[in-house]
């Protein structure tokens, strides 16, 4: 197996087809450790697919609320070509984060599918101070409607190995404004939220996250970090994905394919609560 690039390896596979068989090339969504640490802490291990790690780590550290402001994140030394530090991130936090105290409680290592392993607590996250996303945005169901075709037009790397998750920030008129994808559904969001966090559009207010695949409760939580009013996935969410989301104030919308979706919470921001109150 040898690599194309950092997001996608190149192997050779048997392939059968209506009784034929044949050796060819295939690609591969590729899975990569990476470590973040703080001076001797580490504050988190996670699978993902490697590309866009200055963002990923961004996003980690403000949606798990180990940094709060951007000034927070002195710096960042990303992976090297190294064997050792080829997938370590070595970040310099401002003295006034208090790492010892929060980053080791927070250590994890996560799989590419399990998000947030062992914190899945609303009263953890209650104790974070979470505060509910902004509640003055509209947003037009038809516009909702039309953004996976987009989210599905930009996944390049899913069209050519079919097994990347991926998470897209709209504003509210619909326009994409950033795509991220990882073997990870909770890395695709982190590193779209990095992206945010690093460009000074922290918080997300009047925005949109789509997710593929389900919303579940990580996603939630991160997405409420973040301060965005509205996430919508393309599957189901988790009961403690809708628990969340309502408690805390956001929309959460599941099953967004076609003319069709489902509205688990705070509809007042789309301009379906009218017609359902008649």
């Amino acid at each position: 197996m040898r690599s194309k690039s950092r997001g996608i390896e190149l192997t050779q596979v048997i392939q059968w087809q209506d009784g034929a068989t044949s050796r060819v090339q295939d690609e591969l969504a590729a899975e990569e450790p990476l470590e973040m640490r703080a001076g001797r802490y580490s504050l988190g291990v996670t699978l993902r697919t490697p590309g866009n790690d200055e963002e990923l780590v961004a996003g980690f550290l403000a949606s798990e609320g180990i940094i709060s402001r951007p000034e927070h994140l002195v710096a960042q030394r990303l992976p090297q070509n190294g064997v050792s530090e080829r997938n370590l991130v070595r970040v310099t936090l401002d003295p006034r984060v208090r790492v010892k105290a929060r980053g080791t409680a927070r250590r994890f290592s996560a799989g590419s599918a399990c998000g947030v392993c062992g914190k899945a607590s609303i009263a953890q996250l209650r104790r974070r101070g979470l505060r509910p996303p902004e509640e003055s945005t509209r947003f037009n169901p038809d516009i909702l409607c039309e953004l996976p075709e987009k989210l599905r037009a930009a996944q390049a790397v899913f069209g050519r190995t079919g097994g990347l998750h991926a998470a897209a920030l709209f504003d509210a008129a619909g326009s994409l404004l950033v795509l991220r994808e990882d073997i990870g559904r909770h890395n695709a969001v982190d590193k779209v939220i990095g992206w945010a966090f690093l460009n000074g559009r922290w918080p997300l207010s009047g925005h949109i996250l789509l997710v593929s695949g389900r919303g579940g409760f990580e996603i939630v939580q991160k997405s409420i970090a973040a301060g965005i009013p509205l996430l919508a996935s393309v599957s189901a969410p988790s009961s403690l994905a809708v628990q969340l989301a309502r408690e805390f104030g956001m929309t959460l919308v599941g099953f967004l394919r076609g003319r069709r979706f489902v509205v688990y919470s705070h509809e007042e921001r789309l301009a379906v609560a009218a017609a359902v109150a008649r």
